[in-house]
């Protein structure tokens, strides 16, 4: 029997990184000829991630983490925004890259060799394309975000900034897209615009897409997608998620157990579930919904506060016992599971809102960065999936004052009925995608097909 390896490079953040091993777990498992490589890079700013790959090592499956050698960072004369940041540092390891693969191409003296099918780029690693061109591999771009910023990313649009009430017209959208939904990295006077926009022409060098989304989802932006033809194929794959979540790969028993055994003692469906993300934090004056300290530097991830009680409001502990959990880092996909949550307060991560769907938990909507209000935009206001706190907040913004939050939340629990029932007609359509003759399904099996061909 042939085998077949595959490997898979991504950007050192969690929300790009998680789902990418989640993937090719997924390969390796759905198809046992596949065995899989990442091929991860450090970063010492952020621990989370390197806990992340740690766990997630294990010798007794087809799936291993292949540590890349470390490179100097770049030089802050050599980039303005986090995005160049990280392209730049990505692009610094393309030898160690091209000597990884040259490990793993067979020779013609290997009698039971295993082919090198195909590698797996995600957003921000094109640079690493022309590394697989160099050894005549296929390259496909794995893309952790929803088909419909895919689609903005692949029409920038031009940004005046003296016009500040303009609006975009994007093909993956249905609707205009208003400036303040616009990513930092397109609203920006730096690099991180340009960089953006290298990449994603860099996207129709591939020779495939997988995208972490699913048709019934996304069907207007996954058809803007289908109508390029200068794009290479297109794969909805989702939802990829790792259900188990940071309970498997960054365990803290006595937290976990103090959340659950809270959790037990609450009514079904009674409990917002407030959380921003692995890179989500918000300032001390904002704090009662995300108590993680913002990061000390740049590309930094944010911490759980030393002591919750010297950013709370005096007395706020004592009047909430009871009726309210204060924690820093939660297992998010085991609290979305249990049943006593019945609303998400998110930051509209995209793996964030996958996992919500999944679990059949409406969203309330509050953005902080990256493509984070388009998200926002898309689920309140053109699928109808979540309640709308604010789609335009971004770090540094306006205060959300305690008003709309509390009425984002009463109408999330009290109010939301129709959002509710299309969210759990999404979470079975969700599940089904992923059942034999789902359409992520079907999708997987004709990747499989063109990697073995």
């Amino acid at each position: 029997m042939t085998r077949f390896e595959v490997v898979f490079i991504a950007t050192p953040a969690l929300g790009n990184l998680v789902p990418l091993v989640e993937f090719a777990n997924l390969l390796t498992k759905r198809d046992p000829r596949f065995s899989a490589t990442v091929l991860t890079i450090c970063m010492p700013q952020r621990p989370l991630v390197n806990a992340f790959v740690q766990a997630r090592a294990s010798p007794a499956t087809n799936l291993r983490l292949l540590h890349l050698p470390t490179v100097d960072p770049p030089t802050p004369d050599q980039y303005q925004s986090s995005v160049a940041f990280l392209s730049l540092h990505i692009q610094n390891h393309k030898h160690h890259v091209k000597h990884a693969l040259l490990n793993l191409i067979p020779t013609a003296s290997d009698s039971d060799s295993v082919q090198l099918a195909a590698v797996f780029v995600d957003m921000f690693c094109t640079a690493l394309i022309d590394v697989a061109a160099e050894l005549a591999v296929p390259c496909y771009l794995f893309f952790a975000s929803p088909a419909s910023f895919l689609g903005f990313a692949l029409h920038l649009p031009r940004v005046d900034p003296a016009e500040s009430e303009s609006e975009f017209k994007v093909p993956s959208f249905k609707n205009p897209l208003p400036r303040p939904v616009l990513p930092n990295v397109v609203l920006d006077a730096n690099d991180g615009s340009s960089w953006l926009s290298y990449h994603a022409g860099r996207y129709r060098k591939t020779k495939g897409i997988v995208v972490n989304t699913l048709q019934e989802l996304e069907p207007h932006a996954l058809q803007s997608l289908y109508n390029d033809s200068q794009l290479p194929r297109v794969y909805p794959l989702g939802p990829v998620l790792d259900l188990v979540g940071s309970a498997q790969w960054n365990p803290n028993p006595a937290q976990y157990k103090r959340i659950m055994e809270w959790l037990n003692q609450q009514p079904a469906s009674s409990v917002v579930f407030l959380c921003f993300g692995s890179m989500g934090s918000l300032k001390a004056n904002q704090v009662l919904v995300a108590l993680r300290e913002p990061p000390k530097a740049q590309l930094e991830d944010p911490r759980d506060y030393a002591d919750q009680v010297d950013v709370l409001p005096d007395g706020f502990l004592e009047r909430t016992v009871g009726i309210g959990l204060v924690c820093g880092w939660v297992p998010q996909a085991k609290v979305l599971a249990h049943e006593a949550v019945g609303g998400f307060l998110s930051h509209c991560g995209w793996n964030s809102l996958l996992e919500s769907l999944w679990h059949g938990v409406p969203v309330a909507t509050w953005p902080l960065f990256a493509e984070q209000q388009m998200n926002a935009f898309q689920m309140a206001r053109e699928l109808g999936l979540a309640v709308e706190i604010r789609v335009d907040y971004r770090i540094g913004g306006d205060l959300v004052r305690a008003e709309e939050v509390e009425k984002g939340v009463r109408s999330l629990m009290e109010g939301s009925d129709e959002i509710r029932r299309k969210v759990k007609e999404m979470s079975d359509k969700c599940k089904g995608a992923l059942m034999e003759n789902g359409s992520s399904y079907n999708n997987l099996v004709s990747l499989i097909q063109e990697l073995t061909s």
